[in-house]
């Protein structure tokens, strides 16, 4: 799931090479710390925070699938 959430965000932003995705396993939850450059985060927030809700629910809907299971990103400057 982290190289997923890479991949997508690398996509979205000026400098691919800072972005970095730091995965946090706790008992029923996973936390996703997705960090990117200065200047990048309105691109991965987008209008009216539209990106950063589809991409978490983009994540929901992944682990879904996994029962008991659930994940939380938080985007990181």
């Amino acid at each position: 799931m982290k190289e997923f959430i890479e991949y997508i965000v690398k996509q979205l932003v000026d400098k691919p090479d800072e972005v970095r995705v730091t995965e946090v396993k706790g008992r029923n939850v996973t936390v996703y710390e997705l960090h990117v450059g200065a200047g990048d985060m309105g691109k991965v927030i987008g209008k009216r925070g539209q990106t950063a809700f589809a991409i978490r629910k983009l994540l929901n809907a992944a682990t879904a699938k996994k029962k008991g299971t659930s994940s939380i990103l938080e985007i990181l400057e």
